[in-house]
């Protein structure tokens, strides 16, 4: 399991392992290049807070605050001494708008005895890897990164930290890191204000949640991971806060994720809207509406992935001087698949809106640049019926006509039939019925021994296709038939038992057949399940998925069962995202316990 907690404010974030130190944060942005990127290459530049002993000897604790993103790590040496880091990024109302600055607060104390521990703040330029001095200041140290400051405030003598010298903790420490800005009012007070009004946000934002009524713990655990997930500023919806984390060891799909992918937003929506947050549509809707006004201009499609400002990825890079997670390489920043032609997208960006047509509580958004987008998304979606792509798992050669794209063609025109049904999208002249159709035709060509299959020219299995009941596709025994098939077939099965893993295909793809399973595909199937009335079926699955999940409730995005070992970029947004809409789905109404 990784051995890693999360931080973050939906500015900046950082990975903090069990043993204290910060291996990986990227500033100012989550998809900047990494200042702390340990988690990459040994040398690539930590923040730790950590005993001098050999971490074999000691015993760490993490945890988080209940129902915040405050994260608690205790250190308990041989000798029965012990501390605890207390490390978070400030998050909180003031002045009517929310303060997230580009910064990580840590305190340090003794819980038991007097311990002894030694800090180290060794940041890196970025990519290049190259140690950055410290400039010293009478509190602080400033280091100079990429034409930018970032700055370390500290109560602890600065003599002990630039020479990484190991200290009695009598005391409590703290440390204040900003990028840019500084921190002019007395430290500790600062720290102890900003602890107690980002723990208080977090809480009331659980608060108001909406919770189902099975495994409310993990599904608190998610929503506010992936809350993390969100980059406020510009309303994009991260895939992941890391990169080149490797979907199975040995291998080369070491795939930067830090960006915002159209189809991940749409699935990371509709588990705000089960949760009852909406403010995270509006802002991706903002957003997605700059994309598609400059897309709409030049008649351009819409990439699959875009960064967090709204430009292409590109060109995706490996990093030779970078060792990699447990050696595993390339390391990698962008990413390639914004040149792919994916054209789910269009269908998944119609539906990600269509809340807003059937929800008074969105009446506001129902605008003249919102019909616009979305009938430039309906002539899209007719386009790519039954066209080659890369499909959903962006393969990178041998383009064809996949099922699951046509599907999702299908629910974007099936949504905007019922919305102009509802009295809506009056300026929209074409005609949804005969696209719909058309999609529905496309699907069966691939429909083989009773399951729709992978495509037309591909009869392999795909797990995503048990989208089809949870989309709501009309043909009961076909969806029944094609999930029971995909649930037999794709099975990740050790011993011969079921394990409630699958992977998401057993075709060969451009790196060879996948080992592990994809976690977001128990999930699927588990809501698939849930709506066609297997409902016993789907909580045991989803009763035994929760074990991918680590010590603090981070999925990443595979997991291999047999060795219980995460694999693949972490924490990763799909797979919170499929716990939260799993556990809504098999939960039972609040009516039979109230």
């Amino acid at each position: 399991m990784y051995p890693y907690g999360l931080v973050g404010n939906c500015q900046t974030s950082a990975l903090i392992g069990t043993h204290g130190a910060v291996e990986w944060m990227c500033a100012p942005r989550p998809d900047s290049p990494p200042v702390f990127g340990r988690l990459l290459d040994p040398d690539g530049g930590h923040f730790s807070i950590a005993s001098p002993l050999p971490s074999s000897v000691l015993k760490t604790e993490q945890r988080y605050l209940p129902n915040t993103n405050v994260l608690l790590t205790t250190v308990t040496l041989p000798n029965g001494d012990a501390f605890q880091i207390t490390d978070f990024c400030p998050r909180f109302e003031q002045y009517g708008r929310i303060y997230r600055p580009a910064a990580l607060f840590r305190l340090v104390e003794p819980l038991q005895g007097t311990p002894v521990i030694q800090v180290s703040c060794r940041p890196v330029s970025g990519w290049d890897k190259a140690p950055v001095q410290p400039v010293r200041g009478s509190n602080h140290l400033r280091y100079e990164i990429r034409g930018e400051v970032l700055r370390l405030l500290t109560n602890m003598p600065l003599t002990y930290l630039c020479e990484e010298t190991p200290v009695a903790l009598t005391e409590k420490f703290y440390f204040g890191l900003t990028w840019g800005l500084g921190i002019e009012d007395d430290l500790v007070k600062v720290t102890h204000d900003f602890l107690e009004q980002t723990a208080r946000y977090w809480r009331i934002w659980v608060k108001n949640c909406s919770v189902p009524l099975l495994h409310q713990q993990a599904v608190i655990r998610s929503a506010l991971a992936l809350k993390l997930h969100c980059f406020e500023d510009t309303g994009a919806i991260l895939a992941a806060l890391t990169t080149s984390l490797p979907e199975q060891p040995g291998g080369q799909r070491n795939w930067d994720y830090r960006f915002c992918w159209l189809r991940d937003a749409y699935f990371a929506l509709t588990a705000f809207h089960n949760l009852g947050h909406f403010e995270e549509m509006e802002a991706f809707l903002k957003f997605l509406l700059n994309i598609a006004h400059t897309h709409e201009h030049s008649r351009d499609r819409l990439r699959p992935v875009y960064t967090l400002s709204q430009g292409l990825p590109l060109p995706e890079t490996e990093h030779p001087n970078w060792s990699g997670y447990q050696g595993g390489t390339p390391v990698r920043s962008r990413n390639q698949a914004a040149e792919h032609v994916q054209n789910d997208a269009y269908g998944e960006m119609i539906l990600t809106f269509t809340p807003i047509f059937f929800d008074e509580r969105y009446v506001d958004l129902r605008t003249r640049d919102l019909d616009a987008l979305l009938a430039h998304l309906a002539k899209l979606c007719v386009r790519s019926i039954g066209q080659p792509d890369a499909g959903l798992w962006e393969i990178r050669s041998g383009w064809q006509e996949h099922s699951f794209t046509n599907l999702l063609c299908w629910a974007g025109l099936e949504r905007l039939e019922r919305i102009k049904q509802a009295g809506h999208l009056h300026s929209l002249s074409l005609d949804l019925t005969s696209g719909r159709i058309q999609a529905e035709d496309a699907l069966l060509r691939a429909v083989h021994e009773g399951a729709v299959r992978n495509g037309p020219a591909d009869f392999s299995y795909d797990a995503a296709l048990a989208q089809l009941p949870v989309l709501g596709y009309p043909n009961r025994p076909l969806c029944e038939s094609t999930v029971s098939h995909i649930a037999r077939e794709l099975s990740l099965r050790i011993s011969g038992e079921d394990t409630g893993f699958f992977y998401r295909y057993v075709r060969d793809d451009d790196f060879g057949k996948p080992d592990g399973a994809f976690v977001i595909c128990s999930f699927w199937i588990v809501q698939a399940l849930a709506r066609l009335g297997c409902m016993d079926e789907a909580r045991s699955i989803l009763d035994r998925v929760l074990r991918a999940s680590n010590h603090v409730g981070l999925f990443s995005e595979h997991f291999i069962p047999s060795t219980n070992t995460q694999c693949g970029n972490f924490p990763q947004a799909y797979s919170h995202v499929g716990m939260i809409n799993a556990a809504f789905a098999v939960s039972p109404p609040w009516s039979d316990v109230l």
